[in-house]
């Protein structure tokens, strides 16, 4: 197992790697408007998952994953060249569903404001079931 600091900073390394070379172009047709979020990579620096967003539709998504699985032995041979390894670690692309996962937080937020917003109105027109001030008071003692 190598040291975890040790794996973050290769995983820094090889997103800014691949960031670079995606950045150069890849001679892909398919190949769509692609930014890659993060890297992971296993323990043993064996592995690395490339974590990547794609701005487009669903279509466009399905074809910038094929041309990332075809450019990957080129990806990867880029990787290989510019790190201090001595094992080039296979690369695996998958899909980040950031964009997904923020629209649907921001649909969650706007529903609790608009919630918010009906228990504030209902709450300034609203009136007591008993008395005003519902705890019993000390009596005061009448002074003759």
């Amino acid at each position: 197992m190598a040291d975890p600091a040790r794996a973050r900073k290769m995983a820094d390394r090889i997103k800014v790697i691949i960031a670079k070379r995606l950045e150069k172009g890849v001679r892909d047709p398919r190949m769509g408007f692609v930014t890659i979020t993060d890297v992971q990579v296993t323990g043993d620096l064996q592995n690395a998952t490339v974590f990547y967003t794609v701005y487009g539709t669903d279509e466009e998504r399905a074809d910038t994953a094929a041309a990332l699985t075809a450019a990957t032995g080129m990806l990867r041979s880029e990787v290989g060249r510019n790190i201090t390894a001595r094992l080039t670690p296979t690369l695996a692309f998958q899909l980040d569903a950031i964009p997904e996962n923020a629209a649907l937080i921001e649909g969650l937020l706007r529903e609790a404001h608009e919630r918010d917003t009906a228990t504030t109105a209902q709450a300034s027109t609203a009136e007591y079931a008993g008395d005003a001030d519902p705890y019993v008071k000390p009596r005061e003692l009448d002074e003759d």
